[in-house]
């Protein structure tokens, strides 16, 4: 059906979920009544080749070919029909449809194996008590690998599942290598993904085509896709927009750019794409564009209406998931760690709690550009609006909230919201590693479906994290993954060495700490990244006030981004990589926590200086906390039932209240004198969550001492009341 935009990711992003930048801009265009198409292209082509009708293809044209290839090339090739008979019922499996498949993959004589499965020697290892299902999605994935390994070393070494022709991209300052690429003929890859974007566009018959390009991995395929439609439909306009042309393109001008495009935007999509529209229909003048690169007189120009405004984020309306083939997403496990796993594993819908970032001061971040920048939350109601209406629409109820780092306070009274609406959702998010997070914090969070968070731990130095600017330190970083931990949500770290003067010692040390958390249980997953400057990072912006320069300060006159800089007090950082990743990778599992730091390295590295129990002193340490008058006190749990007990003692018999407490897993009771029994009954009812005035600790304390009860603290601030707060009563 005709519409006024088509909306297009390119390959690859995600096998297992939409990139949700198109269901934001369409559910942007719904509000102002433009009608829009979307589509994956990913996940199409990902399909289309990996199915028997795409295999047959596939084999036929490496087997017209007369390439010397290697030995694990050959084995597959071979294996040919044992491939091609297996994929339909492999996709399926792995779509979700199929999962009796599971028990026959994991036989480990059904799926015909090359190197990649040199890696699964020892799944116990790996998976665990995970189960059959996660072992034959591993294995499956195992197998669809080989196949790509097959398909980048015989007819596409661009290729790669959420990679491909990335290095086309990557740090390409000047647009000569890309260019030339797309003089060539089309690879394999491209006629598939040129055979889909032909359909879609005589189906669709866009006036205009917006192309988003998240990551490096994209560009080389958007830039074909345009090539295609410029050429097929000239009267259709094409724009490129998303996360790479809004951190690398910012500096464009190479006119030949526009050979493929005619417009590239920047940042928040919502005004920019409104006004393409309304300038294409030709309500617009073309100086009324905004933040849009374009060619005027054969030179790159930018056009910024500055008169026009943005949306406010409670403008922007609900994503729209309409048009993607939702039921035919992959779930893969390719790496055994839990929060990759999760990634990969089922479709999550994606959302966003507030624009930017409420912290927005670490250094190595691009904290100058705007969509870190200008914070902008949305209030709670709204939220869980939108949450209910995709899931009516897409019948899914896991969230993955994408926000640069989720604010504490939106947190708690969206946790609140989706309780009291009882709405059963899992969700997951980014978050700082603040003192926010307090154990009853993280008991709600948890209550309201949030089953893990990930967050920067970054260098696990308490130097290093004052340089960043992070305003955390490690104790705190301990004692938050704790709270996490306790509540049962899942924790994942963003590790990294190779920061500005970063010593050897400090890299050490860091490890050290990883490993402390990993073996006290209050870390689940991680990961460790090399630094990279960026050119709108503090430290891009000014490396002489972090110790280290620019090896050169020529732009390019395409894509601007990373720096590559000298560091001379640093560590040779890369000698690091491989031992950083391999103890990681055995921490995660539970293994070798006795292992000498520098057994993990093959150059010689020092000895730590922290204390071996650092972590576990920090977690023994009593958490003393005052509780402001305006904590808000919470009650999630059910009504108890309250009975009066007689109490004798020596002859003398008096009457005490016993109150009984359910919870989904236990029973507990507790007894206290007859009139504070009385009363905590009717205040927990006053407190439950689902009542709409909330009550303040000052507020409980007022009521108490009304009742003509005494010593409230030392009610309420000991046993047994204190322990209730694991049935539910929450101090926040």
């Amino acid at each position: 059906m005709p519409s006024t935009v088509f909306f297009i990711t390119p390959p690859f992003t995600q096998l297992n979920t939409p990139y949700p930048a198109t269901a934001y801009l369409k559910g942007f265009l719904n509000t102002r009544s433009i009608t829009s198409f979307q589509a994956d292209l990913g996940i199409e082509v990902t399909l289309a080749l990996f199915s028997k009708p795409g295999l047959l293809q596939l084999f036929d044209e490496i087997n017209n070919g007369a390439k010397e290839i290697s030995d694990n090339a050959l084995r597959i090739i071979a294996l040919q029909d044992d491939y091609v008979n297996t994929i339909d019922a492999v996709i399926s499996f792995l779509q979700g449809k199929n999962p009796t498949l599971a028990h026959l993959i994991c036989k480990r004589n059904f799926l015909p194996e090359a190197s990649r499965f040199v890696q699964t020697d020892d799944l116990a290892w790996a998976f665990g008590n995970m189960g059959v299902q996660d072992k034959a999605k591993h294995l499956a994935t195992m197998y669809l690998e080989d196949l790509s390994d097959l398909i980048t070393e015989c007819l596409d070494p661009h290729f790669g599942f959420s990679r491909y022709a990335e290095r086309l991209g990557r740090s390409a300052n000047i647009f000569d290598e890309l260019y030339n690429a797309l003089q060539k003929e089309y690879t394999f890859i491209d006629k598939i993904l040129i055979n889909i974007l032909e359909d879609r566009m005589a189906k669709v018959q866009p006036a205009l085509v917006a192309v988003s390009v998240p990551f490096p991995g994209n560009l080389y395929a958007s830039f074909r896709c345009a090539q295609w439609i410029r050429k097929n439909y000239p009267a259709a306009k094409v724009a490129m927009g998303g996360g790479f042309p809004n951190t690398e393109l910012r500096s464009l001008s190479d006119a030949r750019v526009f050979e493929f495009f005619d417009f590239i935007t920047l940042d928040d999509g919502e005004a920019p794409i409104e006004n393409l529209v309304q300038y294409i229909q030709g309500q617009r003048l073309f100086e009324d564009l905004k933040r849009t690169f374009a060619l005027v007189n054969g030179k790159v120009a930018y056009i910024n209406n500055s008169s026009c405004t943005d949306y406010k984020q409670g403008q922007v309306g609900t994503p729209d998931y309409s048009d993607f083939l939702l039921d035919k997403y992959i779930s893969a496990i390719e790496v055994v760690n839990p929060m990759h796993s999760l990634w990969s594993d089922g479709r999550w819908n994606k959302l966003t709690m507030a624009h930017g970032c409420y912290w927005g001061k670490c250094t190595f971040c691009d904290v100058s550009l705007d969509y870190i920048k200008l914070y902008e939350p949305v209030a709670a109601q709204l939220i869980c609006n939108r949450i209910e209406e995709i899931v009516a629409q897409t019948g899914q109820t896991g969230f993955h909230f994408v926000d640069e780092a989720a604010p504490p306070a939106l947190m708690r009274e969206m946790a609140l919201e989706i309780i009291r609406r009882k709405m059963v959702i899992s969700w997951w998010t980014n978050i700082r590693f603040e003192k926010s997070f307090t154990r009853d914090l993280c008991l709600l969070l948890k209550a309201s479906g949030c089953i893990a968070v990930s967050g920067g731990l970054e260098v696990a130095s308490d130097r290093l994290l004052e340089l960043i600017q992070k305003g955390i330190t490690v104790a705190q970083v301990a004692k938050v993954n704790k709270h996490f931990t306790e509540a049962g949500i899942m924790v994942h770290a963003y590790l990294m060495y190779g920061f500005p003067t970063q010593t050897a010692q400090e890299t050490i040390d860091s490890l050290e700490m990883v490993r402390q958390m990993f073996q006290a249980s209050i870390l689940q997953s991680a990961f460790w990244h090399l630094f990279a400057m960026t050119a709108h990072s503090p430290v891009g912006l000014n490396p002489e006030k972090f110790g280290v320069r620019k090896e050169t300060e020529a732009k390019g006159t395409f894509a601007n981004n990373d720096i590559i800089h000298l560091d001379p007090t640093g560590a040779d950082h890369d000698t690091f990589t491989a031992g950083l990743k391999k103890s990681l990778l055995n921490y995660m599992h539970g293994a070798c926590f006795d292992f000498p730091l520098q057994k993990w390295f093959e150059e010689k590295v020092p000895k730590t200086k922290i204390a071996p129990d650092y972590i576990t002193v920090i977690l023994n340490e009593d958490e003393y906390t005052t509780v402001k008058p305006t904590a808000k006190i919470i009650w999630l749990g059910k009504k108890p039932v309250v009975e009066t007990v007689i109490k004798s003692k020596k002859g003398n018999q008096w009457e005490i209240a016993s109150l009984t407490f359910q919870s989904r897993l236990e029973t507990t009771n507790i007894k206290v004198d007859k009139a504070q029994g009385i009363w905590l009954a009717e205040m927990l009812q006053l407190l439950s969550v689902y009542n709409i005035k909330t009550y303040t600790h000052q507020e409980v304390k007022e009521s108490y001492e009304a009742a003509g009860l005494e010593d409230f603290e030392l009610f309420w601030d000991n046993k047994p009341v204190s322990s209730l707060y694991k049935f539910g009563l929450l101090t926040l």
